[in-house]
């Protein structure tokens, strides 16, 4: 029985095929994204839903519909299954008794990059890469240095010099060569891309969306939805969204078990969610473009989503089309406030992304886009304590023979 069934990849645009058996970037025809295709017979033919349930309970427990050929190339820290949480007191309050929380701050490295490191480091090793490359917000990188040191490869990291600190001293305790560039993402990428252009094919590229294996990761986030559903999906999934990935990866991941015949029904609508000060992707969704343009000074304090021109961004914007699905804006004092709101009331310290989208779900039912008796699932994608500048204290300082009434 195959571990993966695993079939070839795919230009997401042109739709030409490429070969999986060696490493890949981008389509060598137009220079889009690829995307993984499985043989969905042989995966319908070879597992059903009910054996899942009795699998250890990390990601690779879809291990046929992920791409990695052989379990001993698995390359794994414990990723995968964290919880679906009902938001019952934060839902009341904004108008949403079916608010559930996808908690993905309490996976390892505290961020969902975690699931696309698991899985792309994997194929990467797999298929012979020894030196890795990348630019990032923080997290991604954080999360390649570290499964790349469990998988005994040498790593190459740039992020802009204002990312979370926390995210630099993963990277450095992992033993990866860290640089820091006084600019955005998209700065450091064109670093990282002079890096390998010189390499003569020593270093191998893992930017968001110029391999086609870190989506495999995170759209088992989607996968993990439909199982703790009971296999099915609920009316609208909430999505921080800078590079996409992870938006892209579960829509890909809901139309592969539709296929499957796993689920039925419409999709759920999606929504991706930006901060007020970077959102490239809701002014090309309001404007019925089919991708974005540079947004030029982007900044937030939701670092992760300061992406100003997403690689797929025609994938995000295909997604959102295909489950009727929105974009929408929030400012950085309105989920600076929803971080608060979310902590206070449910004890879930979620991180400045997480916030946004919470905030969006609230603007999205008082619009009501969203209605009340609908189930909404709102994806945090991260822990909130690699982010403590968000949050200030100025507490007193009692003397030592203090007493409080």
């Amino acid at each position: 029985m195959s571990f993966s069934h695993l079939s070839h990849v795919e230009c997401g645009r042109c739709g030409a095929r490429h070969d999986s058996e060696r490493p890949q970037n981008l389509c060598v025809k137009c220079g889009s994204p690829l995307l993984a295709r499985y043989d969905l017979e042989a995966v319908r033919s070879s597992v059903r839903p009910e054996e899942i349930a009795g699998r250890a309970p990390d990601l690779w427990r879809y291990h046929e519909l992920l791409p990695v050929r052989s379990p001993a190339s698995v390359v794994t820290l414990g990723e995968g299954m964290t919880p679906l949480l009902p938001m019952a007191r934060y839902g009341a309050r904004i108008g949403l008794p079916r608010l559930l929380m996808k908690d993905e701050g309490l996976i390892p490295t505290g961020s969902f990059k975690a699931r696309g490191a698991a899985v792309g480091v994997s194929r990467a090793a797999e298929l012979g890469v020894e030196r890795l490359a990348m630019p990032t917000n923080g997290n991604a990188g954080a999360a390649w240095a570290l499964y790349g040191a469990r998988a005994g490869l040498a790593a190459t990291v740039v992020m802009p010099v204002d990312a979370p600190e926390i995210t630099r001293r993963e990277c450095v305790a992992s033993g990866t060569d860290l640089y820091l560039v006084d600019g955005l993402i998209s700065d450091a990428g064109r670093i990282v891309g002079e890096l390998v252009a010189a390499s003569g094919g020593r270093v191998f590229d893992a930017s968001t969306l110029k391999e086609p294996y870190r989506i495999e990761g995170k759209k088992t986030m989607g996968i993990e939805i439909a199982e703790q559903l009971g296999w099915r999906t609920p009316d609208v999934i909430l999505y921080p969204t800078g590079g996409g990935v992870g938006l892209i990866g579960i829509h890909k991941a809901l139309a592969e078990l539709r296929e499957l015949g796993w689920l039925s029904g419409p999709p759920p609508r999606l929504v991706a969610v930006q901060a007020e000060g970077c959102a490239p992707i809701v002014r090309a969704f309001e404007q019925g473009e089919r991708e974005s343009s540079y947004w030029e000074g982007a900044n937030t304090v939701a670092f992760g989503i300061n992406v100003p021109k997403p690689l797929g961004d025609f994938l995000i914007l295909e997604a959102l089309a295909e489950t009727s699905g929105t974009a929408v804006t929030v400012t950085d004092e309105e989920l600076l406030a929803e971080l608060r709101q979310v902590a206070a009331l449910e004890g879930t310290y979620v991180c400045p992304e997480g916030a946004a989208a919470f905030a969006a779900a609230r603007k999205l039912r008082e619009t009501g886009w969203i209605a009340e008796n609908e189930e909404v699932v709102v994806l945090n994608t991260g822990a909130g304590v690699k982010y403590p500048q968000t949050v200030p204290v100025d507490a007193p300082v009692l003397a030592v023979d203090a007493h409080l009434v």
